[in-house]
């Protein structure tokens, strides 16, 4: 298994349970890391056999930039769904960080890990 990874993609967006923290955007960081096989796009040094990054970046600050979920847990699932289901990953482990949501800390969040399901057996 390889892995293509972003760390730390910033994104403004309105996030959290408060009232004020619904009125104004607030930055979280995302780091990704997405099994692929890379032997591919080695070969041939074509993107098009690769998982693009780019994209999934641009999908990732389209998505979270325009969500409004009270909590990390959500946006992270949501996420992590979209790139299951839209780039062929066949597993990943996200990070979401909410930076500066508690006094004394660099940032809070949750790190999730997913895999597509398995297909059943045929008989």
């Amino acid at each position: 298994m390889d892995i293509v990874y972003l760390n730390d993609l910033r994104i403004d967006t309105v996030i959290g349970i408060y009232d004020w923290e619904r009125r104004i955007k607030q930055t979280i960081s995302l780091d990704l890391e997405m099994a692929t096989d890379v032997a591919k796009a080695a070969a041939s040094d074509n993107i098009e056999d690769t998982l693009d990054y780019k994209a999934v970046a641009k999908r990732m600050i389209d998505f979270v930039g325009n969500s409004e979920f009270l909590l990390v847990e959500t946006l992270a699932e949501r996420a992590a769904q979209i790139i299951l289901n839209e780039f062929g990953v066949s597993w990943l482990r996200l990070k979401v960080d909410k930076q500066g949501a508690v006094r004394g800390a660099r940032g809070v969040g949750v790190i999730i890990e997913r895999c597509q399901p398995k297909e059943p057996a045929q008989p």
